[in-house]
């Protein structure tokens, strides 16, 4: 290859990639975009009726003094 086919080839693979680098930023761009169209939402798949037991109800959590709490907290460090 003679050096003006290198120069070539330098040259276009330079502008490849500085065409492929335009291509991303401005698809960032239009996804980034504050004007850009909602997309289309697809919608939830349909609910498959499952036999789920009912969830046992909480039991309250006792009211600590605060002096209590202060003990238990440096308790476990």
């Amino acid at each position: 290859m003679g050096p003006a086919s290198i120069i070539l080839l330098m040259i276009s693979a330079w502008f490849l990639v500085a065409a492929a680098m335009l291509w991303g930023m401005l698809r960032i761009a239009r996804r980034h975009s504050a004007y850009s169209r909602p997309r289309a939402v697809m919608p939830p798949p349909a609910a498959i009726p499952t036999r789920r037991k009912a969830p046992r109800p909480k039991l309250p959590r006792p009211v600590l003094s605060p002096a209590y709490r202060a003990a238990h907290h440096f308790a476990h460090r």
